[in-house]
């Protein structure tokens, strides 16, 4: 068995093409129907969003956006690491910022 991640460059689908032409053996995939969400680096929202300061990143887990057929963004305030955690939480100071951060996304974001 191998666990392939496309990480959004390639859907499910085209990743499990590349796998089967570069094997002699059958190849059976268990599912293809969560894909990997990606959005360029240069579009507008992410592109604003550097010149912010914020930084990129590939989140490590999944969630319903993984099934909307359309270019999406995650974004969202405190740490990331506490994220889906058994102690998660979020500290108020990092709510305010994350409202700081939201309205300044959206001032002066040119779509």
């Amino acid at each position: 068995m191998v666990d392939v991640r496309s990480k959004g460059r390639y859907s499910n689908l085209e990743v499990l093409e590349r796998v089967k032409a570069g094997l002699k053996s059958d190849v059976k995939e268990r599912s293809t129907h969560i894909n990997a969400s990606f959005i360029p680096q240069t579009h507008p929202v992410v592109q604003r969003g550097l010149s912010l300061g914020l930084t990129c990143f590939n989140s490590p887990t999944t969630s319903n956006q993984a099934l909307c057929p359309f270019t999406t963004l995650k974004i969202g305030p405190g740490d990331s690491a506490r994220s889906h955690t058994a102690n998660e939480y979020i500290r108020l100071s990092e709510i305010e910022a994350g409202i700081r951060t939201y309205v300044d996304l959206l001032d002066g974001l040119v779509l």
